[in-house]
Formats: structure tokens, sequence, C-alpha cells
């Protein structure tokens, strides 16, 4: 079997790919998802279909790979790191937040050395993404596959209404558009889920192009290892793919490899295809076809601290609610990065890490830390594409990071002293006036306590072949290698400011336009 594209993994960046490539009846395209494929929409399970309940993303649910991580040195406990395991991927089990960077997150991606990821350059790939169903200018789309919309102020839950008015008395301003360049201040979240239904990649993109006989979509397909020949100019071609289906290993040729598993399985199966930083290769038994030292390095996320409220005895809440309505996106005091902090309503404490530790009637304001110093990384566990690897985020080991979380709890806790919470918080569960009595006391809180976005990316970072940490070029090939692209999160050199799906799916049309064009 030979094709011309395989696409490794259908989530926010295959499906987009797969689907783009598949405009071209003349192009055979397949896409491999290690996950179950429900293509009729009546036949869609309740948890990926509703974005509120019941939670797809908590550990143990369904179509969850239930992956484990490691966040900072003073957690005994790992945190749960949430990945689709389904046609869809991490966009059928995900919060449904459609918000872009800032335009300074691509322009500083231009500066490093890819010219072509400018916000002026890629602003039209998010435009051709989407149709905004609230606002209709030249910074948003109206005729893409996915729908994006905005809870008007008149469905905020008490808590939101509360939170955003504490937010206003305290001087921030008001943001009605977060996907504007300018946006900043207190205001409705963009989000993908009309209805309550969560409009994943495989409702929108793939859905409209599964009729075509030139894509080929198969499901319950692991990736065991890409395959590499001598390519034309001495470096190694991808020239197919080992995969496993059934209990069977089978070889699937293919002319161009897309690798779209997501920032913690692509360095994964780079590596065990002998793609990677040569001695932990070695050390994992797997031999070396080419060496690429920022395989798996610059793991890159949003860690977040939780001011935990419990509420009134006399505040009901119902828990198919929104979970997210509403956010704070402002710049932490002295830092050069605009937007680089979010506070959050959340309107009742969701499970983290599967088991909810706090009262059932809890809510919670999130502290997000949008735009890290600090770095983890991904390593092999085993030389097995069924054992996950080895994730550490290493989070909050710069001072930095600290501080500016610091700021943004206090911050937090100031705003739930304001009258609007008066009728709905009872008291503040954590952190505890201990905890906040000193930085040191904080800091301990907080390396204790943060979590993760699950917005992994930078593990395959983009970069020019002088970057010794870059694994591709700012077209999305692998640097020293032929016949092989990744587009998913991994390539970002640094986690933007904004949830991660809207601009793996931008990469995703830019990868496609590429492929059509080198073919």
């Amino acid at each position: 079997m030979k094709y011309d594209v395989i696409v490794i993994g259908a989530g926010s960046g295959g499906c987009v790919v797969a689907s783009r490539l598949a405009d071209d009846p003349n192009r055979s395209i397949l896409l491999l998802e290690a996950g179950p494929d429900y293509p009729e929409y009546e036949h869609y399970p309740d948890d990926l279909k509703y974005g509120y309940k019941p939670d797809a993303s908590t550990q143990g649910a369904p179509h969850n790979w239930t992956w484990w991580a490691q966040g900072s040195a003073e957690q005994t406990e790992m945190l749960p790191a949430p990945r689709g395991k389904v046609v869809g991927g991490t966009s059928a089990i995900n919060g449904q937040v459609l918000l872009r960077g800032v335009p300074e997150d691509y322009d500083g991606w231009a500066s490093e050395g890819n010219d072509e990821w400018s916000f002026i350059n890629v602003l039209p790939y998010f435009r051709k993404m989407e149709t905004d169903m609230d606002i209709s200018d030249d910074f948003h789309g109206s005729e893409g596959p996915i729908p994006v919309r905005r809870f008007p102020r008149q469905e905020w839950l008490p808590f939101q209404q509360a939170f955003v008015q504490s937010c206003i008395e305290a001087g921030y301003p008001e943001d009605a558009d977060m996907n504007s360049p300018d946006s900043g201040g207190i205001g409705p979240v963009p989000m993908n889920n009309p209805e309550g239904v969560r409009m994943s990649t495989a409702l929108t993109f793939l859905r409209e192009v599964r009729h075509r006989l030139n894509l080929t979509v198969r499901a319950n397909v692991v990736v065991r290892r890409i395959l590499f020949e001598h390519g034309s100019t001495g470096s190694p071609r991808a020239v197919g793919v080992e995969v496993e289906s059934g209990g069977e290993v089978y070889q699937v040729d293919a002319d161009q490899i897309v690798l779209s598993a997501g920032a913690m399985a692509s360095p994964q199966l780079l590596m065990l295809s002998g793609v990677g930083p040569a001695d932990h290769l070695r050390e994992m038994g797997i031999p070396v076809v080419h060496e690429l030292p920022g395989v798996g390095q610059n793991l890159r996320d949003h860690p977040i601290v939780a001011v935990i409220c419990q509420v009134r005895d006399d505040h009901e809440q119902d828990p198919l609610a929104p979970r997210t309505q509403t956010a704070l996106r402002y710049t932490a005091t002295g830092s050069p990065d605009r937007n680089d902090m979010q506070i959050m309503a959340s309107s009742f404490s969701t499970p983290i890490g599967g088991a909810d530790p706090f009262e059932a009637g809890g809510v919670r304001i999130q502290c997000i830390l949008e735009l890290a110093d600090g770095a983890g990384e991904v390593r092999l566990s085993a030389n097995d594409p069924h054992v996950q690897p080895s994730l550490n985020y290493r989070y909050l080991e710069p001072e930095r990071d600290r501080e500016r979380l610091r700021e943004a709890v206090r911050i937090s806790v100031d705003l739930l002293r304001h009258n609007a919470f008066g009728s709905i918080v009872d008291h503040i569960i954590q952190p505890s006036e201990e905890d906040l009595a000193s930085d040191d006391a904080l800091d301990r809180w907080m390396r204790q306590t943060v979590f993760n976005t699950t917005h992994a990316s930078g593990t395959c970072k983009m970069g020019p072949s002088s970057d010794p940490m870059a694994v591709v070029d700012q077209h999305l090939n692998v640097h020293g290698l032929e016949g092989i692209k990744v587009a998913d999160a991994s390539v970002m050199p640094n986690v933007i400011r904004a949830n991660t799906n809207c601009t793996t799916i931008m990469i995703g049309e830019r990868c496609a336009d590429w492929v059509k064009m080198e073919q």
C-alpha cells in the first residue's frame, strides 16, 4: 500500500491537514488515528459531543489517553496530562476555547528566524478556519468550518457576573473581543461550542470531506515508528510507517509523512524512529537515524494555580452549566510581555486529576501564567509506543514565573473581597492566610498546587538550522531529513498567550498549503 501523504494523528493539526489535502482528487491521503472513530453524528458519544458534562478530559475518561506528568519538583503526585484518544484528538475533549495568541506571539516567532509566521502572515489562516457568529470585520472569518461565539452578558452565570463587575471596578478595561489584535482586559471568551456542542476538527473539517474517495481514515491504528531510507540528497528520507492494527504489524508507504500526534506524542514517535538526542536514543536501545538534540526539549505550557472558594449554602449551582464564560487578560507589573497573565473564573470546581478534592459547592478563580520563562522536556520511558513517555514540566523554577503568579493570586483574593461576591462566596478554602503571609509561603503553596492547562507545545520547535535546538524549519520540514513535516503544537517556538487549539488548527492550514505547493 502506498499513498501520496500519510498524516499521523487525527487531532487539531492532522484533521485539518488531511481535509485540506483531500481537495485535490489526484492526491491520495491516509489519516491514521490510534483511537476510535465516530463518522456519524448520530453515534457521536455524549462525552465528546457535549462540552460540560460528562467531562471528557477527566483521567480515565473513555477517550483520554490518561497520561501523567511531573509538574514541579516539590510535588509528590503526578499531574494529569489529558490527550484525546479519538478522531478529533484533543479538540474532541478540550474546553472549547477558540482564542488566538496575541500578534506579538507570532511576530516573536518571526524574529527567531521564522519570518513566514509573522502575525500579518498567519491572520488570513485564522480567518479561513472560522465563522465568527458575533463579529464581522477584517480580523474575523465568516466562511470557515469552525463556529465561534461568545456568551452574551445576559447568559453569564452569577459567579461570572460578579467576577466581571469586580474586575471593572478594580480598573480593568472591558474587552468585547479577545481575538482582536488589541485585546486586553475583562470580557467574554470566544468559544467553539454553539448550543453546548464541542465542535472538534472531526465534526468540522473532517466531516466535510469524509465522502471523498482519495481520503482514507483509519482508526484504532498505533504507529510504531516512521521508516527511513537513504534519500536523494544523502539525508535519510521518510518513506512510510510501521503500524499496528488488530494485533498485526504492517508497513504502509508514502511520498510524504506529516506528523501531527501532538506535543507529547510527536517527539515520542520521532525518538522511537531514531530521530532525537543521540545519547538518549542509545540509552533506550534505539539505532540513531538522525541526531536532533531538540526533539522533546522546550516543553511549554501554561502553569495554573487556583484560588478555591466555598459558596454560600443558598447559592445554587448547576453542574451542567458552562464552566468558562469570561476571563481577564492583563500584563504583569513590570513585564515587557503584553497579556502575559490571565485570570479566569470557573463557576464550579471541576475535577483535577480525576477526583475533586474540594467540596461539591466550590468555585475557583484560576491564575494562569500565559508566557512562562520555564520549560520542561519529553523523554522516552521505554522503546515501546504503548508506554507513555516521561513528561516533566519543571514548573515555577524561574523566579520571574513565581513573581507573576504570586501577583495574580493576590489580585484574585482582592477581587473576591468585592461586594459583588457577597451573596455567592462564603470563604476562601485555599490559599490559606498562612500561605498568603509571605512570598516564601505563597511560593511554597504554588509549587505544591500548580497544575497544567493541557496546552503542551514547543517540543519540536521551529527555527533555522543555525539554532541547535530547532527540530523543524519554518516550512515545518524536519531538519536533516527528507519527506517529513510536523504540524501540531509541538512546532511552536514558545507557547502562545492563549489556548492552543486555534493556533494548532492554523498550523495545520499552513502545512497543507506547503504540501500542496511542494508536491
